[in-house]
């Protein structure tokens, strides 16, 4: 091998009897790439482009092992034998690349989301004691109905191995049904299978036995995880105790650790842990099952550079590494890693907006970097224009450094007119909001895009018709954002009122209680309400929803929440703005329209949202030049739409 900057990360790794060529992982994770419970073109071509990148070990996400493991609409199913053709497709397009695949084999227990009719199943699980996240009330298994569901383990196993996989993982993590059984509070059974830690450990160990008794050799790793981070989930020592006897009686190759649990919102928020988390945090788990255990060990917990990876497992504290988002955001990230360009990573800001964001809302995945993930057919490869064309990008925003670089790699001669000295739009301001400084990754790794694909870049340099003219360009895209919206209100007196972005870039302050109202439920409103907090103010935060943050990700929301409680911020929900004076701000409550006063207040803050900057996208519209609008200068939206849009306009001009 050739000398590399990440010697640790990029040696083989024996589990079992499979080998692997690097220790980088992508681990079980859905993707909605799934038709009635079996898999798709989209989903290999998926897993194919992860493979071709570099990937040591891609392990497959959930399939149910049972009928009554339906957990979610789209969830992969592998209790009969129809899953075999889709699994043989998934190992011969992993396999050609040297990457190793396995499959995750599954069932939720009391986890349960949706069925495929969008109706509750009824859910199962060892004691009827309700689900606190998803208030689900199970009903307890009967004996026969457990033998029933161990035995659904051990045949799907079969079928993936049939199929070509090189092994399977039992989930057991994050408060599915292996993990409710292990935790007392769970499982309070009187039979085999409860009462005692050797009982409500049976279930696992007979799983493992009736895995091992099947003809057919392969990998049977577990994923497990210690600590659940809930008062009520499985305790740390239970699931170490449980990992030191399995690989004590060899059932286990492997241990994937993780943290977390799906059964309530604290805990989950660890399932995909946001920028808000320190990369790597939970290593040190690892390394307290590593103590224990003879098999190798695998860390999951925002990893997402190779240098964490490295200094990771040259300590000791784990043999392999899970970076799935790192992976989505970046399927080359192992080859570019170990060919000594590492700069030229995009590198993952857990931001969690596309990635288990698409999965909440019932989508296939993507990344808001990269949205080729998840569009491979449609983008998978740069296709050369059939004849190069003069194109200018008007705006610097993450839509037109995204249109500039497809364009520009495709064999376009592309230029950048920026009106600002600086590139990145409104990435520029999210980056200066509390807990979001890594959100500014978008930008550098987009600009770096734009410079190696050749783009010229002008800053300063504000377009008008003239200028265009000027260029001659056979095409250009319009990227010029938006403007801050400022809702009609009735305004009496002389209020201070200030746009968010005075309060996030310019540092206007605010001498007293200040209120801030909040239009679109996402970072900003509660981000501008946290800067206010941290100089002293007394805030109150007014959203016309049940509750601020609603159109973000769970899990990145709930550590705003906490956020705002922690600094005592003030919430109103369900009011709009209606009017401001001098010291009292006047709400009307959405659903009663009654009044709703907030009194001595000194400054309001709009997070109200934006309007298009449209104006040039209209003269070109009517001219005679070929015209491309994306991102906010269309409709204002998130970063997400800009950059697809950028994708699509630099693909199509």
């Amino acid at each position: 091998m050739a000398k590399t900057e990440f010697p640790y990360l990029a040696s083989p790794l024996a589990i079992g009897q499979v080998i692997l060529k690097n220790r980088i992982v992508s681990s079980g994770h859905d993707t909605v790439m799934v038709s009635a419970g079996r898999t798709t073109e989209q989903l290999v071509a998926y897993h194919a482009a992860r493979a071709q990148g570099g990937a040591g070990l891609i392990v497959v996400q959930v399939a149910g092992v049972h009928e009554s493991a339906r957990y979610t609409s789209h969830i992969l199913m592998a209790a009969d034998d129809s899953c075999i053709p889709g699994y043989e497709q998934l190992a011969q397009a992993v396999h050609p690349h040297g990457t190793r695949l396995i499959g995750q084999l599954f069932h939720p227990g009391k986890e349960v989301m949706e069925s495929q009719d969008g109706s509750l199943p009824v859910a199962l699980a060892p004691s009827s004691i309700p689900n606190e996240r998803f208030r689900v009330m199970p009903r307890a298994l009967a004996a026969s109905e457990i033998w029933e569901i161990q035995a659904g383990y051990a045949a799907a196993a079969c079928r993936l191995i049939l199929a070509g996989l090189d092994g399977v993982e039992i989930v057991a993590s994050h408060g599915y049904l292996p993990s409710q059984f292990l935790n007392p509070t769970s499982n309070q059974r009187e039979d085999s299978y409860g009462g005692t830690p050797g009982n409500r450990l049976r279930f696992l160990v007979e799983v493992l036995e009736k895995i091992r008794e099947k003809p057919g050799k392969g990998v049977v790793g577990l994923r497990i995880s210690v600590g659940e981070r809930d008062p009520n989930g499985l305790p740390e020592e239970i699931a170490l105790e449980a990992l030191a006897f399995l690989s004590e009686r060899k059932l286990i190759d492997y241990a994937s650790v993780t943290t977390g649990t799906s059964a309530s919102l604290g805990g989950s928020d660890h399932i995909v842990p946001d920028m808000a988390w320190a990369n790597g945090y939970a290593a040190p788990l690892a390394r307290r099952v590593k103590e224990l255990v003879d098999v190798p060990v695998m860390i999951a917990g925002r990893i997402n550079q190779p240098q964490d990876a490295e200094r990771i497992i040259a300590s000791g504290d784990a043999d392999a590494c899970v970076m799935t988002r790192a992976l989505i955001c970046d399927p080359r990230m192992p080859e570019l890693a170990f060919a000594g360009r590492s700069e030229e990573i995009r590198a993952c800001v857990a931001c969690n907006q596309a990635c288990i964001g698409h999965f909440h809302a019932g989508y296939p995945i993507s990344c808001i970097q990269h949205p080729e993930t998840g569009r491979e057919f449609r983008f998978g490869r740069r296709i050369a224009a059939p004849k190069p064309k003069r194109v200018l990008v008007v705006g610097g925003g993450p839509g037109g450094l995204k249109a500039a670089a497809v364009a520009a790699e495709r064999g376009n001669q592309v230029t950048i007119a920026e009106a600002g000295s600086r590139l990145g739009g409104q990435v520029l301001l999210a980056e200066q909001l509390p807990g979001r400084e890594e959100f500014g990754g978008v930008a550098q790794n987009l600009i770096r895009e734009v410079v190696k694909s050749g783009a010229q870049v002008r800053t300063g340099t504000r377009a008008d018709m003239h200028l265009i003219r000027s260029l001659s360009p056979d095409a250009v895209i319009v990227a010029t954002g938006s403007t801050p919206y400022r809702p009609p209100i009735t305004v009496m007196g002389s209020p201070l009122i200030l746009d968010a972005r005075q309060v996030i870039a310019e540092g206007v302050s605010i001498r007293g209680n200040a209120a801030v109202i909040d239009w679109r439920g996402d970072w900003v409103g509660i981000g501008v309400a946290r800067i206010l907090a941290a100089r002293g103010n007394r805030v109150t935060l007014v959203t016309p929803g049940y509750a601020p943050g609603e159109t973000l990700q769970q899990y990145v929301r709930d550590g705003l929440l906490s956020a705002l409680h922690h600094q005592h911020v003030d919430i109103v929900a369900l009011a709009r703005l209606y009017g401001v004076d001098d010291d009292t701000v006047y709400l009307q409550h959405v659903l009663t329209e009654q009044p709703v006063l907030l009194e001595d207040v000194r400054g309001t803050v709009l997070a109200t949202g934006s309007q298009p900057s449209d104006q040039l996208l209209r003269e070109l519209e009517a001219s005679s030049i070929p015209t491309y609008g994306v991102g906010d200068c269309m409709a204002p939206r998130t970063v997400e739409e800009a950059v697809l849009e950028g994708l699509i306009a630099g693909s199509t001009v």
